[in-house]
C-alpha cells in the first residue's frame, strides 16, 4: 500500500492511503488520524489500512478523491528520529577526497551516521528556504525508510522485520558551511537545514521484487531544471543495507515507530550513471579536468527526485520543489 498526509488536521497532517497510480486517495481517518499514530499500533493498523488500500485501487472505497501534490505534506510531518546514514562507497569516497579527507577503514565495518533535523520536513512541493546562496545550496537523493518500535541492541536480521515503509528524501546541504562544522569535531547543524520527503511512503510487498536483500533495486533518478543529472542504481554499490542501517542506530538506544533512517547519497562507480548531488559531480569534474566547473544551485532552481518501476511508473511520487531565498526580517 501507498501512504500519504495532507496539510490539514495539524502538525503531523491527515493520513491518507493514495492509490497505486498515485491519482486517487481515501482519508484513513477512521483508522488511524496520523501516520505517526499508524505506526505507533503498526500491528493492528496496517491490516485495515491494506484492506482500505485494496478497496480503493478495486474502485469500491467511500470518500475517494482526485490526489492533488500540492495538498500533500511530507508522509511525516514530524518525526521522533530522522539518523542518515552515508552507505554508498563511492559518494564517501569521492566527497571525502574533494575536502581532502580519506575514507576511514573503520567505514567497511562501520557505517557512517548523523542525527537529522526530524522537527518539521518539506512537503514533495513545497520549496527549500535558504538565507544565501553563498551557503553552497545542494541536493542530496536517498532513500529512507521508517521503522516501527525497534528494541536497542538488536541484530541486522532482527532489525529486517522493523522496516515497514519505504520512500525518498531531498538531504538538503549546504555544502560551503560544512568544512568549519566538521573541524570542530562535533558534527554537522547549521549545515544540514530541513529535508523534503517523497508525496508517499510504501510498503516493501508494494515493491516485488524490487525490494531484496533490504535494498531497493531502481534507478533513483535527478532532474535539474528538467535536464536528467543522474539515475544511480540504489541496490547497487551500497555498502550497508537498511537492516544493518537500523542495527547501528540502535545499537544503544531503542528507536521510536516513526523514526526515519536514510540510506545516504545513491552513488555508483560507474559514473555514467550521474550523480545523486553536486559535490559528488563536482568532484567528478575536479578529478578529470582538475577543478569543479558545475556550480552548486542557485534560488529559482527546480529539483525533481524520482523511483520509476520496471513500467516507467512512478514509485512514490517525485519531489518536486525550487529553491527559494529565505527572507530575513
Amino acid at each position: 500500500m501507498k501512504l500519504g498526509s495532507l496539510k490539514e488536521g495539524g502538525r503531523d497532517g491527515t493520513l491518507v492511503v493514495v492509490s497505486r497510480d498515485l491519482t486517487k486517495a481515501v482519508r484513513a481517518t477512521g483508522i488511524a488520524p496520523t501516520l505517526q499514530r499508524a505506526l505507533e499500533d503498526w500491528s493492528n493498523t496496517a491490516p485495515r489500512l491494506n484492506a482500505l488500500a485494496e478497496s480503493l485501487d478495486a474502485g469500491d472505497a467511500d470518500g475517494v478523491f482526485d490526489l492533488d501534490m500540492q495538498a500533500l505534506a511530507a508522509p511525516l510531518p514530524r518525526a521522533y528520529e530522522f539518523v542518515d546514514g552515508s552507505a554508498y562507497l563511492p559518494h564517501v569516497a569521492r566527497v571525502r577526497k574533494a575536502r581532502g579527507a580519506e575514507v576511514p577503514e573503520s567505514f567497511y565495518v562501520d557505517p557512517l551516521m548523523y542525527q537529522g533535523v526530524s522537527a518539521g520536513f518539506y512537503g514533495p512541493r513545497d520549496a527549500v528556504k535558504v538565507v544565501s546562496e553563498d551557503y553552497g545550496i545542494d541536493l542530496e537523493a536517498e532513500i529512507v525508510i521508517v521503522t516501527d518500535d525497534v528494541p536497542m541492541a538488536v541484530t541486522p536480521e532482527q532489525a529486517a522485520s522493523h522496516i515497514q515503509l519505504i520512500g525518498l528524501v531531498n538531504d538538503v546541504s549546504l555544502r560551503n558551511l560544512i568544512p568549519n562544522e566538521l573541524a570542530k569535531g562535533f558534527g554537522f547543524l547549521q549545515s544540514k537545514p530541513r529535508s523534503a520527503l517523497s508525496p508517499v511512503f510504501v510498503t516493501p510487498d508494494e515493491l516485488g521484487a524490487a525490494w531484496r536483500d533490504n535494498k531497493l533495486h531502481l534507478p533513483l533518478v535527478t532532474h535539474i531544471n528538467g535536464t536528467w543529472f543522474g539515475a544511480p542504481e540504489a541496490g547497487v554499490d551500497m555498502q550497508f543495507d537498511f537492516a544493518q542501517l537500523v542495527a547501528h542506530a540502535a545499537k544503544t538506544r531503542p528507536l521510536s515507530a516513526g523514526t526515519i533512517v536514510g540510506s545516504g547519497t545513491v552513488a555508483n562507480e560507474d559514473t555514467s550513471l550521474g550523480a545523486s548531488c553536486f559535490a559528488e559531480q563536482r568532484t567528478v569534474e575536479t578529478l578529470r579536468d582538475g577543478k569543479p566547473s558545475t556550480p552548486f544551485m542557485a534560488f529559482g532552481d527546480l529539483v525533481r527526485i524520482e523511483v520509476l518501476d520496471a513500467a516507467g511508473n512512478s514509485v512514490f511520487g517525485a519531489i518536486e520543489q525550487r529553491i527559494e531565498r529565505q527572507d530575513i526580517a
